[in-house]
């Protein structure tokens, strides 16, 4: 059975950003998708949860339907915006969930307005990236993002051509219906030059916050006020090992910040730890055991 959604705009800075709800549920979590993403990728968690939630997923600024929201982007603005849609949406100090950069970015937010967010759970993300000293930051970005950021370039013709761009991605061997409507939701433009809906200078301006913002990243999570659960998957961003939260960060942040809760959700990618039905459930699992532990 599917659960149902609905969406709204919130006033933020500059503009509205996009709200997507699913459930009708009395306890809320809010939920932050990765770089180029969009609210749709949370929809197979949502359908996990047991019937007394609502999962509310933003699209973030410069992303899905919140694409026209202008710069500054980064993690303040980010952090500023998740405020704003708990203030209009009367959540009482929800859940905060967050995926990769999603994870980064509910951590920092949390951070920032204590008082606005209960229990905060990473998913495959959250933990500062390694960067050599005096590395090429664009180098990297390449290396790490590079065919993302490409696709954000191009367009297609229809839409029947970007799902099967997607289709061929190595890290959804296991095509579902969820990861089809995410990608149908990504797409805008007119016929015959369709394109993402993510916009390239968001995607730059994050990506490389990201990686100038260890520090600050491990400065938040020092301060974590209690036990965080990080849920991690084996395999990256192109559907082989390692992931994105090596074996050495891992545990070298455990013995930094005893509060950090480590799980790994077994024969997940960096993508399938959302879309797979069994991690998706085990995802809603361990946020709901969150949620009851606060009481």
């Amino acid at each position: 059975m599917d659960v149902p959604m609905s969406d709204r705009d919130v006033d933020v800075a500059g503009g509205t950003l996009r709200v997507a709800s699913f459930g009708h549920g009395a306890r809320p979590v809010l939920a932050v998708h990765g770089i180029t993403a969009n609210a749709m990728c949370w929809r197979a968690v949502a359908r996990a949860l047991p019937g007394d939630w609502t999962l509310y997923a933003v699209d973030l600024r410069g992303r899905g339907h919140s694409t026209a929201l202008p710069g500054p982007f980064g993690f303040d603005a980010h952090a500023a915006d998740l405020r704003q849609a708990v203030a209009a949406l009367r959540l009482e100090r929800p859940a905060l969930i967050g995926h990769s950069l999603g994870a980064y970015i509910a951590l920092l937010a949390a951070d920032a307005h204590p008082g606005a967010f209960g229990p905060v759970m990473l998913v495959d993300g959250g933990l500062p990236l390694p960067v050599p000293a005096g590395a090429d930051l664009d180098a990297l970005l390449a290396a790490s993002l590079g065919p993302a950021v490409q696709r954000l370039t191009e367009t297609y013709p229809t839409p029947e051509a970007y799902v099967s761009f997607w289709r061929a991605h190595p890290a959804l061997t296991h095509w579902t219906s969820d990861i089809e409507d995410y990608v149908r939701y990504d797409l805008t433009g007119e016929p015959g030059a369709l394109r993402s809906r993510a916009n390239p200078e968001a995607v730059r301006a994050d990506s490389l916050e990201l990686l100038t913002g260890s520090d600050r990243i491990s400065a938040a999570l020092h301060r974590l006020g209690g036990p965080t659960t990080v849920l991690r998957a084996p395999a990256g961003m192109f559907g082989q090992p390692p992931g994105l939260l090596p074996d050495e960060l891992v545990s070298d942040w455990q013995r930094q910040v005893p509060q950090l809760h480590v799980t790994t959700i077994p024969d997940t990618n960096h993508y399938s730890i959302l879309f797979s039905p069994q991690s998706a459930a085990d995802i809603a699992a361990q946020l709901h055991a969150a949620e009851t532990r606060r009481g």
